[in-house]
């Protein structure tokens, strides 16, 4: 029976060390990398998250200021110029804006609830013939000459 010689076990050990190197250097670089970008990464987010945050709010707030105004109209509406199915609009959008989820942006139903918002305003502003548009976001003829 050959046995293996006394230094063999030595051999495949720096064989062993030398074949993982290339992963060893990789997982290092990784963690350092992380490490070194998680403060400015955070930093980013929170920026990022603000304008966001800032955005949204005031695109809601300039449609809270709409429906204000249009159910300040209809209680001194005398002429009928608000038909039923006007005012059963601006209630909606109304409901839509007191359930949109602020202290929730981790919702996955917020970019659904800003489109409904956005299309019932359109079609709130069309009913009544003004010409109404939040200058927050692009006109739907700007949207090719967006860049990110």
């Amino acid at each position: 029976m050959n046995s293996p010689p006394p230094n063999s076990k030595n051999l495949e050990d720096i064989f062993d060390s030398s074949l993982n190197l290339e992963e060893t250097h990789f997982n290092e670089g990784f963690r350092d990398g992380f490490n070194d970008g998680l403060a400015p990464g955070k930093q980013e987010g929170r920026e990022v998250g603000l304008k966001s945050g800032f955005e949204v709010g005031e695109e809601l707030g300039f449609y809270r200021g709409c429906i204000d105004m249009w159910n300040a109209a209809i209680r001194m509406d005398s002429h009928g110029a608000f038909s039923s199915r006007v005012q059963k609009n601006i209630k909606q959008m109304e409901e839509l804006i007191e359930t949109y989820p602020i202290l929730d942006p981790e919702n996955e139903n917020v970019q659904e609830m800003m489109d409904g918002l956005r299309l019932k305003f359109r079609a709130i502003s069309a009913s009544l013939f003004m010409k109404l548009e939040y200058d927050g976001y692009p006109k739907s003829s700007e949207v090719n000459h967006i860049e990110f």
